[in-house]
């Protein structure tokens, strides 16, 4: 059974730092994987993401900001979270690149950027 569980998601200031995880199934090895968000009235963006072999990739709006790692001995996705902007403010998910229709989806985990 394929699963995701995102955390580490809260209520930050301006100029604040978090750290998020992601507890993947052990099929998530062999993917591209990669941390989206959804704010509100927003469509889901992508963030940022990690190939199998490690090779990152970020979205102009997080460069310099937030960094992407993984541990495949614990099927595990971080992503570091500094210097963050209100408009970071969004309902942070975990998942493959690119996802497909039938893709799982966590819960994902709520990350709040406001003074």
């Amino acid at each position: 059974q394929v699963q995701l569980v995102e955390s580490g998601g809260g209520l930050v200031q301006p100029g604040g730092s978090l750290r998020l995880s992601c507890a993947a199934t052990s099929i998530f090895r062999f993917s591209i994987m990669g941390w989206y968000r959804r704010a509100p009235g927003k469509q889901r963006e992508l963030v940022a993401f990690i190939t199998e072999s490690g090779t990152t990739n970020y979205a102009d709006f997080v460069k310099g900001r937030f960094t992407i790692s993984r541990d495949n001995a614990k099927n595990t996705v971080y992503l570091q979270m500094n210097s963050l902007k209100p408009e970071d403010t969004a309902v942070y998910f975990c998942n493959v690149v690119p996802t497909y229709s039938d893709s799982p989806w966590g819960q994902g985990t709520q990350v709040t950027v406001s003074s």
